[in-house]
């Protein structure tokens, strides 16, 4: 299918996505779902489809029809000769690439940016890895589970006593993505000025030491180490998870609050009590309040809890199973399932974009491409003949 952008926002810009997994292609997501021109390079192995099992066997799955909607995709075997010049005329005109290899991966291939700014001085190359581009760990495989424990993230997730605990979703991934995203949009920014590309770098280990943050700045700053506190916030008390009678709620006065959460619940008492007057206070009596407030919710259904809560002005919500969380009603009216026609799958469900610009839309053009769909299109788009590609499929190239 020709190129139809999903946005005007970077509808100008050309994209060249070398990713897999998930770093990489979160990263090229945002560009896609914002209009740029996606082309996704799928690896070209002899006997077709191969490469790395999670780009191809799950094609159709979600999680792949999520992370490659908006692009269309070629193949292109890097390490034959007319692959790699295939791909050095697609950089003249491109404006950004995006890999997430290992580090020393792209230098053997010789698709380092050093090598791909001497063909164009304004590429913007962002390079996403495990632990950074150099360094002692440059050539570790980094995948986001020892990244979430190295980062220090798995040390405060979870109760405390029951060892560390991985997030239940794919953080580093998801952040080091995202990061890699806005670091692009920074360069594009600054190259309206200088004329110049650079090299993004980003890795899940600074992702997620990132996104640790007030408790790495205290750490940082006062060398507090934080510990896990399971349900509970690390410095906010009552702010926490709680039974009810038939599910669960997560309630979170902020500190000046605090009466008016009291009167809430019916305790006006714990207001004018002495252990709970401050923050402090509460902090070294947070057992104690948690037991309070649970004998409390016990005897009430979410909804109805939820409710009075939020009249009296007290932030609270239930706590959500994934169905549940897309089916609530702000979810619905937000929006953010998106309706996608896919061709090989029909009109699928996938998650939009969490944001919103006033004047310029975002939509799901389409699911990911089929491997290699659009790869004799995008070649004629970049100059090449029919006569070509026929003999670039000849020999392997594509």
């Amino acid at each position: 299918m020709p190129f139809r952008p999903a946005s005007s926002a970077l509808k100008d810009l050309v994209v060249l996505d070398l990713t897999r997994v998930r770093s990489g292609p979160t990263c090229v997501r945002e560009l896609a779902d914002w209009g740029a021109n996606v082309i996704k390079i799928d690896a070209r192995e002899e006997g077709g489809e191969g490469g790395n099992p999670s780009d191809f066997s799950a094609r159709h799955d979600p999680d792949f029809q999520n992370l490659h909607r908006n692009k269309r995709a070629m193949a292109l075997d890097l390490k034959n000769a007319d692959g790699i010049a295939i791909f050095r005329r697609m950089v003249e005109k491109a404006d950004i690439i995006v890999e997430n290899y290992r580090p020393d991966v792209k230098n053997r291939l010789g698709i380092d940016y050093e090598s791909m700014k001497k063909i164009n001085k304004r590429i913007i190359y962002a390079s996403i890895s495990g632990f950074g581009q150099d360094g002692p760990y440059v050539n570790r495989p980094g995948v986001d589970q020892i990244a979430q424990g190295m980062s220090g993230l798995m040390s405060v997730t979870g109760e405390e006593g029951r060892g560390p605990m991985r997030v239940g979703i794919a953080v580093g991934d998801v952040a080091a993505g995202m990061c890699a995203a806005v670091g692009v949009l920074i360069a594009l920014h600054e190259r309206e000025r200088s004329g110049e590309g650079q090299w993004v770098q980003t890795s899940l280990l600074e992702a997620l030491l990132f996104f640790l943050d007030f408790q790495g700045a205290r750490y940082l700053m006062e060398g507090e180490v934080a510990k896990q506190a399971g349900n509970n916030h690390p410095t906010g008390v009552p702010t926490g998870t709680f039974k009810t009678r038939d599910g669960y709620v997560n309630i979170a006065p902020t500190p000046p609050m605090w009466k008016r959460f009291c009167k809430a619940i019916g305790r006006d008492d714990m207001a004018s009590n002495p252990d709970y007057a401050t923050p402090k206070a509460r902090r070294q009596h947070r057992a104690e309040i948690n037991a309070i407030i649970t004998a409390i919710t016990e005897k009430e259904d979410t909804t109805g809890f939820v409710d009075r809560m939020n009249e009296a002005g007290v932030p609270c919500g239930p706590v959500y199973t994934i169905d549940q969380a897309f089916n609530d009603p702000q979810v619905k009216h937000l929006g953010i399932a998106k309706k996608t026609p896919s061709k090989a799958l029909g009109d699928i469900n996938l998650i939009g974009q969490p944001f919103s610009l006033s004047r310029t839309k975002t939509e799901m053009v389409t699911g990911a491409p089929e491997y290699a769909e659009q790869c004799d299109e995008i070649l004629a788009e970049f100059g090449f003949s029919a006569a070509d590609i026929e003999g670039f499929r000849k020999n392997g190239a594509v």
